[in-house]
């Protein structure tokens, strides 16, 4: 049996819970605690250590979802929950604008810390106000070569669809090396 690490990253409240929550065949491990003092008044708790499910795609592979805290004073969590990853997928929130420079900068610290294969998700996608994929891909300064996906990350297809590029990218780069 293989096991499959991989780390779901990105800004506070880009749906990284909901995402693992989506697809986790077990009641999913969260580390999630109430904010006293939300400045932000989109969601009244936040992940603090992680978030941990697992999905079993046949009887040869299992993959380890490792979900980070968002907000950068739970940051030293992210290089430990790094660690032996195989993959990891930035969570964007295509409706939040002013989070896309964090996520570029979550997603060079994650490229720095191991270069594995990784895709960016853009979440939301179902939402009347949600960015333009080309037009996300250009505030965010990605190559046209790196997978930038659309994502519902409540809807359980969507996420598959999301692990399944990144399993790609995995599997095709074990194939070259």
């Amino acid at each position: 049996m293989q096991t499959v690490k991989i780390v779901v990253t990105g800004p506070f409240n880009a749906g990284k819970t909901e995402f693992i929550q989506s697809v986790s065949e077990i009641d999913v491990v969260s580390t999630e605690k109430k904010i006293s003092s939300a400045k932000e008044k989109v969601k009244d708790s936040t992940t603090v250590a992680m978030d941990f499910g697992r999905i079993t795609v046949d009887e040869d592979l299992v993959l380890y979802l490792f979900g980070t805290p968002g907000q950068k004073r739970f940051d030293f969590m992210w290089e430990i929950l790094s660690e032996g990853m195989l993959g990891f997928i930035v969570i964007v929130d295509s409706n939040r604008p002013e989070t896309f420079r964090e996520a570029r900068m979550i997603l060079e610290t994650f490229r720095a810390y191991s270069p594995t294969p990784y895709v960016v998700a853009a979440n939301k996608q179902d939402l009347p106000d949600a960015w333009d994929l080309e037009d996300m891909r250009l505030a965010l300064r990605l190559d046209q070569n790196i997978k930038f996906l659309p994502c519902v990350a409540i809807d359980k297809e969507s996420v598959k669809n999301v692990l399944l590029e990144l399993l790609y990218s995995i599997l095709s780069e074990m194939e070259e090396g």
